[in-house]
C-alpha cells in the first residue's frame, strides 16, 4: 500500500467529507445545512445519517428540552459551579460535570431503553403487556438488582412533572403514525406492575419518559445516555457561567460553617498504643 493511502485510511468516516473551500456532512453541503437545518436536526443527521421529519425532530426536541437542568442539587450541576470557583474555565467545568453522568447519575435512560426494549420483545399481539413487563422485570432484577431504571424520583415524590407532557407527546405522535407507541405501552406496563407489587405509586420519571422517546425514535440504548449528556450540557454551561458572574472562590458542596459527620476513632496521641 502506498504511504499516502496508509495515512488517508488511518481514520475512516462516513460522517464528514472536507477539502479546502468545502465541508459536507453526511453528504449535505454545510452551506445548505446552515440555513435549512436546526440544531436538533443536525444531532439526528450526525448520529443517524439522514435528516429527521419535522414530527421526529419535534419529538426529539421535547426530550432534549426536558432534561436540560434540575438545579444545583443535581451532582453534575453542582460540580460545574464548584469547578469555576476553583479556577476552571467553562470548558473545564463542562468536562468535569459531564464526566459525572455515568451509570448512577445519567445512565438510567440508557438502562430504561434496555428494559423497555426487552418488554416490547416479549409482547405479542393481543397479549397483556403487563405479563411481558412482569417477565422482563423479573429478569432485570435477577441480573441487575432491585433498582428499576426510569421510575420514581427522590425529589418529585408525587410524580415527575416532565413525564406526563413527554408521554402525551408520544401518544400524539403515535396517533399521527410517527412512532409505534410500543415503548410507551411497555413503560406504562412496567409502571403498573411495579405499583401492584409495591403497593404504592412509582411513576415514570424523566429518565423513563425520555427513554420512551429515544426508543420510539429508534435510538440505540447507549445513545440515550449520549443524548442526555448533550441536553444536560446546556444546564451545565448555564450554571457554570452564572457562577462565574456571581464570583466566589474554592466553593465546596456546603458552606464552611457546616461540618461533615466524623465517625472515626476518638482523639488519641502517638506512643500511647498498648503493645499486644
Amino acid at each position: 500500500m502506498d504511504v499516502s493511502d496508509d495515512v488517508q485510511t488511518w481514520w475512516r468516516t462516513s460522517i464528514i467529507d472536507m477539502e479546502p473551500g468545502r465541508i459536507a456532512l453526511r453528504g449535505y453541503d454545510i452551506a445548505d445545512l446552515i440555513p435549512n437545518a436546526g440544531f436538533v436536526e443536525m444531532i439526528w443527521l450526525m448520529i443517524r445519517g439522514d435528516l429527521p421529519t419535522k414530527a421526529q425532530a419535534c419529538l426529539l426536541t421535547k426530550a432534549l428540552v426536558a432534561s436540560v437542568d434540575h438545579g444545583p442539587q443535581a451532582p453534575s450541576i453542582a460540580v460545574s459551579r464548584m469547578a469555576v470557583t476553583c479556577g476552571l474555565g467553562l470548558n473545564g467545568a463542562i468536562a468535569s460535570a459531564v464526566n459525572l453522568l455515568d451509570d448512577v447519575h445519567g445512565g438510567a435512560g440508557e438502562q430504561a431503553v434496555e428494559l423497555f426494549t426487552d418488554v416490547v420483545a416479549r409482547m405479542v399481539p393481543n397479549a397483556d403487556p403487563k405479563a411481558a413487563a412482569a417477565e422482563a422485570l423479573d429478569q432485570w432484577i435477577a441480573a441487575q438488582g432491585k433498582i428499576v431504571p426510569g421510575l420514581g424520583h427522590r425529589f418529585h415524590k408525587d410524580g415527575d412533572p416532565r413525564s406526563p407532557v413527554l408521554l402525551a407527546a408520544v401518544d400524539a405522535a403515535r396517533d399521527q403514525g410517527v412512532v409505534s407507541g410500543s415503548f410507551a405501552t411497555a413503560a406504562r406496563a412496567v409502571e403498573a406492575v411495579l405499583m401492584e407489587r409495591k403497593g404504592c405509586k412509582l411513576p415514570l420519571n424523566i429518565d423513563g419518559a425520555t427513554a420512551v422517546i429515544f426508543a420510539e425514535l429508534g435510538f440505540a440504548p447507549p445513545l440515550a445516555r449520549g443524548l442526555f449528556c448533550l441536553s444536560r450540557s446546556v444546564g451545565i454551561l448555564a450554571h457554570a457561567w452564572e457562577q462565574t458572574q456571581q464570583g466566589g472562590r474554592n466553593k465546596g458542596p456546603t458552606p464552611p460553617s457546616y461540618r461533615w459527620l466524623y465517625e472515626g476513632t476518638s482523639p488519641r496521641r502517638t506512643g500511647t498504643e498498648t503493645d499486644q
